[in-house]
């Protein structure tokens, strides 16, 4: 009997501190986001347990963190756009769902996010 699955590998709360934002302050001043990345990855690495057959996520985080930091967008929709591209550049990942977070934007919102999911 062959088994259906979803094999998923979860980044949960990367922070990123970057300018994000289009008002003048924002651009200014780095602020913190928080993206949570789930990435669809081979059903061997979960009998395997070799780095090979799976996602090396340390390095992975740092690409991210090192895109959103270049990137200065204005909107947290292109920074989820960012981070689903540089998940799909930097692993063999069957799709890739993003959710960006940015705390603090306006008064009496506690946060506002973006998500999107990319399917190879």
């Amino acid at each position: 009997m062959t088994e259906m699955r979803e094999c998923v590998l979860e980044l949960n709360a990367l922070e990123v501190s970057c300018i994000i934002g289009d008002l003048p302050w924002e651009r200014e001043k780095e602020q913190l986001l928080q993206v949570d990345i789930a990435l669809g990855i081979p059903g061997e690495a979960f009998e395997s347990d070799a780095l090979a057959d799976t996602v090396d996520y340390a390095s992975l985080a740092e690409i991210v963190r090192e895109r959103l930091i270049s990137a200065k967008c204005r909107m947290i929709e292109r920074a989820a756009k960012i981070v689903a591209d540089a998940c799909l550049e930097a692993s063999d990942a069957s799709f890739v769902r993003v959710k960006v977070t940015k705390s603090g934007a306006i008064e009496h919102l506690k946060s506002a996010s973006a998500s999107l999911t990319l399917i190879r």
